[in-house]
């Protein structure tokens, strides 16, 4: 008879919001005691100290995590944030939903996830450089090509994973650069990953437009978060013929039910760094932004903004997951109870970026490169499968979308874990 633990170190909302999605899914399958634990709970994590010197001379130190939560089905695979409101249960919440999410899609990783309490719009860019630096040289011995593959999430990008992957490689002697992926082109990155989670939501999207009978030129579209992948949601969307009426950043949001002109949003925010006071609309908040009319809305900024107060107000015909964890508990079972808003789970509809990450890393180990139309067809190929597989699970046991997609990742996982049994 196994034993349930109760674990104190990740305790935090979000984390007990992943917990209660994976004993729902549990359930469902009738995942075994024996199992459950070791499929449920972080395998490690490491907890750093930060110390950067300041322009002025003073030295902040900054506290960094990185949570590696399953290592059964390969190296763990999973961004880095650097945002102000970071802990270690955040943290190890999106470590969880990165395992179900490479399982569901057929990739040979773990999940992992990486953070450091830092609002990074506050340091200069050699401060940020000092840090991201710093954050890799403590993780040296837990991250490498075969072991834990980190890359961008909030607050990071592919400037921040040059810097990391350099650091990396002056510490083994050679360039490594499978260590992490996200990279510019110069140093292995892949085309097309930048694009990659947005381009994956848009494509998800589109097709259950599809499946709706809705046409895509006549949709409208609200989009929360305008960092990459809103922004590169909010593009390919736009391309494909719908019409962006809203975004949102921190700062707040623009809508324009005319359609905004996304070029000068994307120049606005080149140089100013924010949204704020683009003139492209009228002013909302982010809160209004979620309850807007339109057809397809895209969450794509931090966890849990669709909740028990404002679901029952939503006017969209779609949920486009964006970001992970976008949707709390209640706030899924109210929109269940609706029923007339589907709804696209983060560990499907956002794992456009991390399906791109491993072609990254597989170029970076064969050292032979792709062009970019082949890394979208092989993207899109793989998403057509998850999604199939999605819908079947749907189907055969009349689960909601979420629940279907999760039962088929922890399955996997749980199975992986079984099959290699306990190390003695």
């Amino acid at each position: 008879m196994s034993k349930a633990i109760v674990s104190s170190l990740y305790d935090s909302e979000v984390f007990r919001m992943a917990c209660r999605q994976f004993d729902q899914a549990a359930d469902a399958i009738s995942l075994p005691d024996a199992i459950r634990d070791r499929t449920k709970y972080p395998r490690r994590c490491l907890a750093v100290s930060l110390p950067v010197r300041r322009r002025d001379g003073s030295v902040t130190v900054f506290e960094g995590y990185r949570v590696q939560h399953n290592l059964s089905t390969g190296p763990s695979k999973g961004g880095i944030r650097f945002h102000q409101d970071v802990t270690l249960g955040e943290v190890a919440a999106l470590a969880m939903w990165m395992s179900w999410k490479t399982s569901l899609v057929g990739l040979p990783y773990g999940g992992a996830k990486g953070g450091v309490i830092v609002d990074p719009n506050q340091l200069s860019e050699g401060e940020l450089e000092h840090l991201s630096r710093r954050y890799m040289q403590e993780m040296v011995n837990f991250v490498g090509p075969q072991v834990d593959v980190p890359a961008p999430d909030v607050g990071t990008n592919e400037k921040v994973m040059g810097w990391m992957m350099d650091t990396y490689s002056n510490h083994v002697g050679h360039v490594a650069s499978a260590v992490v992926t996200g990279k510019p082109l110069s140093l292995g990155g892949s085309q097309g990953r930048r694009e990659a989670t947005g381009a994956g939501v848009a494509y998800l999207a589109r097709r259950y437009l599809e499946d709706l009978g809705l046409p895509i030129t006549q949709a409208t579209v609200a989009i929360q978060g305008f960092g990459n992948v809103g922004s590169e949601t909010a593009l390919a969307l736009a391309r494909a013929g719908a019409r962006i009426i809203a975004i949102s950043d921190y700062t707040g949001g623009i809508h324009n039910p005319r359609g905004i002109d996304l070029a000068r949003a994307l120049e606005y925010v080149r140089t100013q760094r924010t949204l704020r006071d683009f003139d492209g609309g009228e002013a909302v908040t982010n809160e209004e932004l979620l309850e807007l009319p339109c057809t397809i809305l895209a969450p794509c900024a931090l966890e849990r903004v669709i909740t028990a107060a404002n679901a029952p107000r939503l006017r969209c015909r779609l949920i486009a997951e964006g970001a992970n964890g976008p949707t709390t508990n209640e706030a899924d079972r109210i929109l269940e109870e609706r029923g007339d808003i589907e709804l696209i789970p983060d560990v499907l509809c956002n794992s456009g970026g991390v399906i791109v990450s491993y072609f990254e890393w597989l170029q970076n180990l064969s050292n032979f490169y792709w062009d970019r139309d082949e890394v979208l067809t092989k993207l899109f190929a793989m998403l057509d499968r998850a999604k199939d597989a999605v819908e079947a699970q749907r189907r055969k046991f009349k689960f909601s979308r979420r629940l279907a997609a999760l039962t088929l990742g922890i399955q996997r996982v749980a199975d992986a874990k079984q099959s290699r049994g306990l190390f003695p």
